[in-house]
């Protein structure tokens, strides 16, 4: 069969979207066929398409955020059947036997996990192209079961933006009586905030914009910081345990620090760009605090 996916991809950084056709491989004997309903768009979608980071290898079909029905399984496969709704995230492969993998942290593959998108195919050597098609085939390891309750038409986002932030919050230890900020109300500031009053922690939105206040108190943050506001950050400072930063472009880590009590946590899982203005070590150093970075979560924790 020739051309046997319908997709939309970029082939340049200034293409944009365009309808694509490309064939999907055979069913290896762990594999799971899925027919895509639903997929989220990811602010590393558009990072790809443009190619802001300078790794994007044209043609580039998006979409890591993938709900769909399973259509076929590999002889080997047991653990899915045709007509489960299921998921596949940000990862398609890894090395599987190092230490990082072993203990179900994918997304820290020694060797470079396979990207669903953008990645390289470990197998065949061909590049990966995803959601922003009408199919996929993948390894059922990297594939996820998404329970009957769930709204698969909500669901997709839950693949990248949710595991980015929900993945940090339970390695630290997240839990009732801790206080979380969560600066950045986007998608990923989204789903921090519900994931960090689930986990029982009283949050604190940042925000610069005055427009998101109400977004960030339907969505359950308990206070709200317009962070260009001095006086609202001075009333914050040292007030809280950790705080979650979804913010995907440079921007003063500085003032958030002095957010934090001593022994405080600053969490990045959205800064890719150096560090400007720089980190004041004081700000570190006489209170304890660490600065730390998060990826997405592994399949276990997926």
């Amino acid at each position: 069969m020739t051309n046997n996916t319908k997709a939309y991809a970029a082939t340049s950084p200034d293409s944009g979207l365009a309808p694509f056709s490309f064939d999907r491989r055979a069913l290896r004997p762990d594999d799971v066929a899925i027919e895509i309903d639903y997929c989220g768009v990811c602010h590393t979608d558009i990072h790809f398409v443009q190619n802001d980071w300078g790794m994007t290898q044209y043609p580039v079909v998006p979409g890591h955020e993938i709900i769909g029905r399973v259509t076929a399984v590999g002889p080997e496969v047991s653990g899915f059947q045709v007509g489960d709704v299921v998921g596949v995230g940000c990862m398609v492969d890894s090395c599987r036997s190092c230490a990082a993998c072993e203990a179900g942290l994918e997304q820290y593959c020694l060797e470079g996990s396979t990207l669903t998108y953008n990645g390289e195919d470990r197998h065949d050597q061909s590049i990966t192209y995803c959601g922003y098609s009408s199919r996929v085939v993948v390894s059922d390891r990297f594939v996820v079961n998404v329970p009957d309750k769930l709204d698969p038409s909500a669901a997709a986002p839950l693949l990248c933006a949710g595991i980015t932030t929900y993945s940090p919050l339970r390695h630290y230890g997240v839990s009732k009586g801790h206080k979380v900020g969560v600066v950045g109300m986007g998608g990923l500031g989204h789903m921090g905030v519900k994931f960090a009053r689930a986990l029982g922690a009283e949050v604190t939105l940042f925000t610069r914009s005055e427009a998101k206040v109400r977004e960030a108190r339907k969505q359950g943050a308990d206070h709200v910081v317009v962070s260009t506001d001095e006086s609202q950050m001075e009333a914050a400072a040292e007030s809280l345990d950790f705080i979650l930063d979804t913010v995907p472009v440079q921007h003063d880590l500085n003032p958030y620090l002095n957010c934090l009590k001593y022994d405080g946590t600053h969490i990045i899982v959205g800064l890719l760009d150096p560090i400007e203005p720089p980190v004041e070590a004081g700000a570190l150093v006489f209170k304890r605090r660490v600065l730390a970075g998060s990826l997405i979560g592994g399949m276990p924790e997926t």
